[in-house]
């Protein structure tokens, strides 16, 4: 059996970062557990604006930072930053941008109201993820998604970074939550999320239409090439849409088995892949 020894984790939130979630203390512990099984790793996360940069120790890092990305017309800087989880033995990388993480909180406002354009930090940070890892010059074997905001990590994979050597041969894995979204994207998220090598054919189930989470989370299941049912419970319509796909599902994990069965999982999907 192959073994995929490189690990790409692009997470929507990681502890001790932000509170503790479900989400947040996986992202936490699972690289450092893949790593201690001998694996080598990368970790994002976007660097919101309630992240204490002094307390954290983030800095930014030069030579990564300093491109553009068009989103909606309009250029965004990307600033990349990095911390330590000592005690892990394992960096942290931070997507920033002024116009997207600055506001000191997470995806809703003081009132518990989702930012509207929470679509546009997605894109941004999925599309920094990528750009970045691009610049490191690393390849992932596996890369592993978390959190609804990481969605379109799969689609663009697949199509717009296709080609490219850090992703040619990655294989792709979307972790399932119950942690969803309440107000759809507008109509024109589909024509937001296009880049060269991303087709027509390829979003026409979004095009045209407001997306909630049911429809986002089924098109990061289109383009995985594994899924993982990440909360003990989710939507579903969700679960069974990915029982009737023709790819590797792994259900829930209790908190004393994930780490090891994930991994696992990981050499399963890239194992399939590359027969």
């Amino acid at each position: 059996m192959t073994k995929a020894t490189k690990v790409l984790f692009i997470a929507q939130e990681i502890t001790p970062y932000l509170p503790d979630s479900e989400i947040a203390t996986l992202c936490r512990n699972l690289p450092q557990g893949i790593q201690e099984r001998g694996h080598e790793i990368r970790t994002f996360m976007p660097k919101y604006g309630n992240i204490n940069e002094r307390r954290n120790q983030l800095h930014e890092v030069i030579r990564l930072s300093g491109m553009n990305l068009i989103i909606n017309d309009t250029d965004h800087p990307l600033i990349i930053k990095v911390a330590s989880i000592q005690s892990a033995r394992m960096q942290v990388y931070f997507i920033d941008n002024d116009d997207y993480f600055q506001r000191k909180q997470v995806l809703t406002d003081d009132n518990g109201n989702e930012f509207e354009d929470n679509d546009e930090r997605s894109i941004f940070f999925v599309r920094g993820v990528m750009e970045t890892v691009k610049k490191l010059r690393w390849a992932p074997d596996i890369i592993h998604c978390h959190g609804w905001l990481t969605a379109l990590a799969p689609l663009y994979i697949k199509k717009a970074y296709a080609e490219d050597p850090s992703f040619r041969n990655s294989k792709i894995i979307y972790s399932t939550y119950d942690n969803g979204f309440q107000v759809p994207y507008g109509e024109d998220f589909a024509e937001k999320i296009q880049l060269e090598g991303v087709e027509p054919e390829d979003v026409a189930a979004i095009t045209g239409k407001p997306v909630d989470f049911e429809t986002l989370t089924k098109l990061a299941i289109d383009f995985s090439d594994g899924v993982i049912q990440g909360s003990q419970h989710i939507n579903n319509e969700i679960l069974s849409y990915v029982q009737g796909k023709n790819i590797p599902f792994l259900p829930y994990q209790s908190a004393d088995t994930y780490i090891a069965a994930y991994d696992h999982f990981y050499d399963e999907v890239w194992e399939k892949n590359n027969q």
